[in-house]
């Protein structure tokens, strides 16, 4: 599967539908999960830390008879900081810049306040919804008591509801068919074989992050952005230099670990997926650099690649 973007795409068939998929949902609900059980590969990163897609990452699936494009935004929340207030303000905007809202809850507890903002939100707009229960593989006692909660805050609002289990695929298929009627005759916007239209650096680096969030928990939570520096491509070896960012010393005391023990570890595991994702051997190197307050700086972010899109 290429990641990086072809320049041949093909016209697509009579009959075909092609259009975005903007998935939306709190913090934590699965959504990246959702994402890459839909393309079929991983692109997103997944995390039991809440908040970590900071990108709006498009994810393509092709099959014979639709082109969608999935745009996986950072889950809605109070913003509490800059950088949260860029991420809340992107996921707005995905809302209005999608043929279809796909939005996420936790189908194994009961409909909160946070899922009712969501709803009112989106009750604004003129785009067609579809309400996803995910996890169905938890199977609560009180599911049916879930349920009721969900088409209570609907109310008024005609929107389709479906479960699903984003962790083993149960029901993805049908909710794929589900958001394929909902999309217009269209063409190719990507060449059919790409899973993202995000390049293989930006990939890298959630990688990397996604180890950070794995093996330090709550102790060095969304104060860390990763830049990668330098990438060379020999013959049998990729050569990968990146920096990760913290905003105070005692993080980057915790990353680098005692004896570099931490560092070590979060470099091991993502070397192996990169290596899946690159299908070859890699050498990766990692520094941490302090960048005070970094999240609370509109120039530092947009220099790590957060800001506010069109």
């Amino acid at each position: 599967m290429e990641l990086s973007t072809s320049i041949i795409i093909p016209v697509a068939p009579a009959g075909f539908r092609s259009g975005f998929v903007g998935i939306i949902g709190r913090p934590n609900v699965g959504k990246s999960t959702l994402m890459n059980q839909l393309v079929g590969q991983k692109i997103a990163i997944t995390s039991p830390v809440a908040q970590t897609t900071r990108n709006r990452l498009r994810g393509i699936l092709t099959t014979e008879a639709a082109q969608m494009i999935f745009v996986d935004t950072p889950g809605i929340h109070k913003p509490h900081h800059q950088l949260g207030k860029v991420l809340v303000q992107n996921a707005k905007i995905a809302i209005q810049s999608v043929d279809v809202v796909l939005l996420v809850v936790d189908g194994s507890l009961i409909a909160g306040g946070g899922d009712r903002y969501i709803i009112d939100l989106l009750h604004k707009t003129q785009t067609p919804v579809i309400l996803g229960m995910n996890k169905l593989d938890l199977q609560p006692q009180n599911a049916e008591e879930i349920e009721a909660s969900y088409y209570q805050l609907l109310d008024s609002h005609p929107w389709q509801i479906i479960k699903f289990s984003a962790l083993t695929g149960e029901g993805v298929e049908t909710l794929q068919n589900l958001l394929i009627e909902h999309l217009e005759i269209g063409p190719y916007y990507y060449s059919p074989d790409l899973v993202t239209d995000q390049p293989e650096r930006f990939i890298m680096g959630e990688l990397i992050r996604e180890q950070i969030l794995l093996l330090t928990r709550e102790e060095v939570p969304h104060s860390v952005a990763i830049a990668i520096d330098r990438v060379d491509e020999e013959p049998t070896i990729t050569r990968i230099l990146a920096t990760i960012n913290v905003e105070r010393s005692s993080q980057k005391g915790i990353l680098i670990g005692k004896g570099g023990n931490m560092l070590k570890a979060i470099g091991s595991a993502a070397r192996q997926q990169i290596q899946k994702l690159i299908a070859g051997k890699v050498y990766l190197e990692l520094f941490v650099k302090v960048q005070p307050k970094w999240r609370q700086s509109r120039m530092q972010l947009a220099e790590l690649g957060y800001q506010v899109e069109e």
